[in-house]
């Protein structure tokens, strides 16, 4: 098995893909709003990618987070709010955001289960500031560690009753960042004890099952590469100081913070520490390129893989996403 999640080209595997991914055996995959159409069409998909692979567990991601970061949505799937709903919550009733974070949740992953998907790429453990830039600040959980932390939890819990498991990002913290990630490189000079504002959610749960990291340089820690890139970021302050023994995945690797090639960034991420390379875009050559320059997974990797999987195999996705989404809506109607 390659350490590396891919994207596909469209809503059908196409047989160079069905060659490539058969030959190559990639952990896992993740799918676009180009890979979806409606529910039997996603569905059939996802069979495809578990029988190709000849893995019950195997992990099919998804960016479903609600608002502006969406991959499935109306007319054939619900809208959802993004985390700023609930931080507006939180402000008047925080044991009522938390409820309405939780039942949000799991109606999201009641309806990623229902075709298939077993992984969200949720929740945000960012803490925003002031001057965050818009891609993050649109979407986070709020300006107040241990709120955005509680919310988080209750994520990461509302996922996993509904089937689907959870990755808090982007670790140690993306609030700092002025500029996104997709286009730029950011670099905070936060002092280390600034920091402690940054990396306390992700102490709080540092048990979470999987983690994704940030493309951004902390001249605190390693003032030369991005935290992606970093064997300081990723063993001293993720591993360490933060205390996460989850699986540990890049953010896409093809985002334009990161510079040089597919295989480049790639094998200088897993040599960094990262349990995972997350490859979105499903580009043949870029693929080609990332599985020519890593080897297998490690033991260490595939066990922590295996240990975040198993938080949702053999369990029975529980609830009714009309009952979750009208508790929701009911305890966001307090605002």
């Amino acid at each position: 098995m390659k350490p590396v999640i891919y994207g596909l080209s469209g809503l059908t595997l196409t047989p160079e893909e069905r060659s490539f991914f058969g030959e190559a055996d990639p952990a896992g995959y993740i799918l676009f709003k180009r890979n979806i159409a409606d529910r039997a069409q996603v569905r059939a998909l996802t069979d495809n990618l578990r029988a190709l692979s000849g893995r019950n567990d195997l992990p099919i991601l998804i960016d479903q987070e609600g608002g502006r970061v969406a991959r499935m949505g109306p007319p054939e799937w619900p809208a959802f709010p993004a985390g700023p709903a609930f931080d507006a919550l939180y402000e008047t009733a925080p044991i009522s955001a938390i409820e309405a974070a939780r039942a949000n949740a799991q109606a999201i992953a009641l309806m990623l289960a229902e075709v298939g998907i077993t992984v969200d790429c949720l929740p945000l453990l960012d803490v925003s500031q002031p001057d965050t830039t818009e891609a993050i600040s649109t979407r986070a959980l709020g300006s107040e560690p241990m709120r955005v932390a509680a919310m988080g939890r209750a994520i990461i819990e509302g996922l996993r009753d509904g089937g689907v498991v959870g990755v808090v990002k982007h670790m140690p913290g993306h609030g700092r960042a002025k500029v996104d990630t997709h286009y730029h490189l950011p670099t905070v000079t936060a002092s280390d004890a600034e920091l402690e504002i940054d990396l306390a959610p992700f102490k709080a749960l540092a048990g979470a099952p999987m983690g994704m990291t940030s493309h951004i340089i902390f001249q605190a820690w390693d003032p030369e590469r991005p935290a992606t890139l970093s064997p300081i970021v990723i063993e001293d302050v993720i591993r360490r100081r933060i205390g996460f023994d989850g699986l540990l995945m890049t953010d896409d690797i093809d985002m334009k913070a990161l510079t040089g090639s597919a295989g480049d960034k790639a094998a200088g991420a897993i040599a960094a520490g990262c349990d995972l390379v997350l490859d979105c875009w499903g580009r043949m050559d870029e693929m080609e390129d990332i599985a020519e320059r890593l080897g297998e997974i490690s033991a260490t990797s595939l066990g922590r893989l295996e240990r975040a999987m198993a938080t949702i195999v053999g369990t029975q996705p529980r609830g009714e996403m009309a009952d979750l989404i009208a508790k929701r809506d009911a305890l966001l109607a307090l605002v």
